[in-house]
């Protein structure tokens, strides 16, 4: 049965879509049939993460009833299946989303893993995300504000009807500085676990302005690990990402 993930976050600038469609793409690695879903219909960026500028149909097109959900997805040369949203302003007008979340199950019921990159924040597109998904991952930096939104926003889903699972916690944008919050004072605030830490990487944005992914490209580095030992944990995938670090477990195997 498809999981339908939300990647969330309490506010704006936290780098959700840089985690949603780069943890798309390490799940793709693994073999396992994902789709990534534009869920913020004001400010949609997705697509530009994958270097689609033109999309005649979009997940708006759909909720104003113009198109089929098939129809949206468009498949990347990864393997991975995206749904883009509309860039347009005007393709916000008249949506509609009643029995989303059926139409997501129905659609995506061969894959194994759906994640929304909803809207920050705890707005009316925020909720229709929660309220479509089964689990929600939240992604934070290591400040107050971040923080505190994150609680926020599970205190909303403590009151929700179907309520989705919270997985845990991506940290992002780390730049191991005195003045960020430390792993275990993040855990004992939010009282989740977390999932994995993404270190302030120039290779995230260098890979952007060359219309591709840190994921997808070939160059080593401190985030794109972190992205695939996430994916490995959400399904279960023993990851080792080097011939190195194949041949330290050999060894530290030998020496017990």
């Amino acid at each position: 049965m498809v999981r339908i993930i939300d990647i969330c976050s309490g506010k704006g600038g936290v780098g959700k879509t840089v985690v949603a469609s780069n943890l798309g793409v390490a799940l793709q690695k693994f073999y396992k049939k994902t789709a990534v879903i534009d869920f913020n219909f004001t400010t949609s960026h997705l697509s530009l993460y994958f270097g689609i500028y033109s999309h005649p149909i979009t997940l708006n097109h759909v909720l104003r009833n113009e198109a089929r959900l098939e129809e949206a997805i468009y498949s990347h040369h990864s393997g991975l299946k995206i749904v883009p949203g509309s860039l347009k302003l005007r393709d916000i007008i008249d949506i509609d989303v009643s029995n989303l979340r059926n139409l997501l199950k129905t659609t995506f019921s061969n894959f194994d893993i759906v994640l929304l990159d909803s809207a920050p924040g705890l707005g009316k597109e925020a909720l229709m995300a929660l309220q479509a998904s089964d689990e929600v991952l939240y992604v934070a930096n290591p400040n107050i504000p971040s923080l505190v939104d994150i609680v926020k926003c599970n205190q909303v889903i403590n009151r929700l009807e179907n309520k989705p699972i919270p997985i845990g916690l991506i940290v992002n944008r780390v730049k191991n500085k005195v003045y960020e919050i430390k792993n275990d004072e993040i855990i004992r605030f939010t009282e989740l676990p977390i999932i994995g830490v993404i270190p302030e990487d120039e290779n995230i944005l260098s890979s952007f302005n060359k219309r591709t992914l840190v994921t997808l490209s070939k160059k080593r580095s401190k985030s794109k690990k972190e992205f695939f030992k996430i994916a490995a944990k959400l399904t279960g995938v023993k990851y080792e990402y080097s011939i190195f670090e194949k041949i330290k477990r050999i060894f530290k195997k030998e020496s017990l």
